[in-house]
């Protein structure tokens, strides 16, 4: 059958001149009406850029909103932020009318102006709005929610996602990011809202001074209670607005001999020497490890653009760098804080697509283990006394005290603290990963992630998988179940486990490999794990071959 091309209808020709007439961006505005007159002109290309901009619309979900920079109503613009603010101050004005409501912003493209755009909605709503002096981390916007006791904060990122992107993250008047059904009835609020024209804004907003992110940096620094302070520390946060935050909290922690990347050292929204500004993204750490080896480092710390996440290098025994898993971080960590906590009957929480290993570090520790879905909106939830929470995509949380959230400025200052009093043992931070492995098990993780251009084909390889599932995974015979409230399938047998779920942030089906086994002896250490290793290479193949189109 021969394809017919794209053809301009009445009713997307409207509904665009609708759009336009009701943007509140003069930018914008031009941008659509020029997409228009060459879609109008019979520019194909164009027209199926007006079709996508203006067919679909951005959803607010518990991760808020994320998506392009762009005009229209399926991008990140002033029109859409003025519309979803709206949307949440209704929401929030039938549950804390007037209340303190904060604003932060990363640096990327669109974030100052959407910043600005949401104050000014949520000041003519009523709202006491607080906004942030500069761009910062979505750690000191978390901490400064619960510090001015706001029924809100909102943060202007996209975190780690391309460099075209942008994004609208919520958190509750618990410090928390929402959870449903608050994002179905935002949702609900947002749609009933009027044209983005048609909104009240008004100046007003009182701008914070440097009170609110001196009093985080002090919490930050306090959570260093080590006396050794001798560590060289090469870090990077990879062109976002972590670097400066996360040397000053270093400074105050008493680690002074802290080196930046220089060419990622500035916020640039066009994050220039990586193609995701992601740490876990292959090659966004080599001018890190680079750095780090040139130095003669003890420590590598690298941050995402927002600076919630964080991933750790170590040098091994041969004198080579490599970046620790989020697995691997995390439950380094988590042992760690258990072995120094003073709290009562302690509880760490992971999620279900994390490394199994924190579950035995917590019952030989005499704490509390719990596993929640995906997030920290589900993991800051997970229980009482929870002094420590991760998820495997290098999000570490040791401050759940102040920050209920994810924190890369607060999981670099600890893990700093950690290093130091190992290298003062003589140590560094592998040979602390080898005790925990020969103290509670082996447990070596990885992932299968591809993306998809077409979101069908990313449906159509999770139906397959429910359809057709395996009989057997790296050799070893599994079973297969619906973990219907995570909308994901796992698949178990002896010692391997694998997990697959669609991506809530990225146009991805994830999978999270886990192959375990019992503590080994000292001298078998090398050969356990790498025994690990070649089964969890047979799991990828396998799974990689299971989430390909066919």
């Amino acid at each position: 059958m021969q394809h017919r091309p794209p053809r301009l209808t009445p009713e997307l020709r409207d509904t665009t001149f609708r759009w336009i007439a009701d943007d509140v961006d003069g930018d914008s505005r031009t941008e659509m009406q020029n997409l228009l007159a060459r879609a109008m002109a019979g520019d194909t290309d164009a027209l199926s850029e007006l079709d996508d901009r203006m067919t679909g619309t951005l959803t607010f979900g518990t991760a808020g909103l994320r998506g392009p920079v762009r005009a229209g109503p399926n991008g990140m613009n002033t029109a859409v932020v003025v519309r979803t603010t709206a949307g949440l101050a209704a929401w929030l004005a039938n549950r804390f009318p007037g209340g303190v409501i904060v604003v932060g912003r990363d640096a990327r493209h669109g974030s100052e102006r959407f910043a600005n755009a949401a104050a000014e909605v949520l000041a003519a709503a009523g709202f006491d709005v607080r906004v942030l002096p500069r761009p910062l981390p979505t750690p000191v916007l978390a901490y400064a929610t619960l510090r001015l006791g706001a029924c809100a904060g909102i943060q202007i990122t996209a975190s780690h996602n391309p460099p075209a992107d942008n994004g609208y993250k919520v958190f509750d008047h618990t410090g928390i990011q929402i959870v449903p059904p608050a994002d179905a009835e935002i949702e609900a609020e947002i749609a009933a809202a009027p044209a983005a024209v048609s909104v009240p804004r008004r100046s007003g907003a009182q701008r914070l001074g440097d009170d609110v992110l001196d009093g985080y940096l002090d919490r930050v620094a306090a959570l260093a209670t080590g006396e050794a302070r001798d560590l060289r520390i090469a870090v990077t946060p990879l062109h976002g607005v972590g670097g400066s935050v996360v040397a000053e909290a270093f400074r105050r922690a008493g680690f002074t001999d802290v080196h930046l990347v220089e060419a990622q050292a500035e916020p640039d929204p066009d994050f220039p020497t990586v193609t995701f500004p992601n740490p876990e993204e292959p090659g966004a750490t080599d001018l890190l490890l680079r750095l780090a080896s040139d130095i003669d480092a003890d420590l590598a710390v690298a941050l995402d653009p927002d600076a919630d996440r964080c991933a750790l290098g170590a040098r091994g025994t041969d004198g080579a760098w490599r970046m620790l898993t989020g697995d691997e971080t995390g439950v380094l960590l988590g042992d760690r804080v258990l072995a120094r906590t003073e709290a009562a009957d302690p509880l760490v929480a992971t999620t279900l697509v994390s490394s199994s290993l924190l579950a035995e570090v917590a019952t030989a520790r005499g704490a509390r283990h719990a596993r929640t879905l995906t997030g920290f909106k589900w993991l800051m939830r997970a229980g009482e006394n929870l002094v420590f929470a991760y998820e495997e995509a290098i999000g570490l949380c040791v401050n759940p005290s102040f920050v209920r959230d994810k924190d890369g400025i607060a999981a670099a200052v600890f893990a700093a603290d950690v290093a130091a009093e190992a290298k003062s043992q003589g140590r560094t931070l592998l040979d602390l990963l080898d005790d925990v492995t020969l103290t509670y098990g082996i447990s070596v993780t990885g992932q299968v992630a591809p993306r998809f251009t077409d979101l069908a084909e990313r449906a159509a390889v999770m139906e397959r998988l429910r359809a057709q599932p395996p009989v057997a995974l790296a050799g070893v015979p599994v079973a297969t179940e619906e973990l219907a409230d995570a909308g994901a399938v796992r698949m178990s047998g002896e010692q391997v486990r694998v997990i697959v779920r669609l991506s809530g942030t990225e146009p991805k089906v994830k999978a999270y490999l886990e192959v375990t086994g019992p503590p080994p002896a000292p001298g078998d250490l090398a050969h356990a794990r790498a025994a690990a290793q070649r089964t969890l290479s047979l799991l990828r193949d396998d799974v990689t071959d299971l989430l390909s189109l066919r």
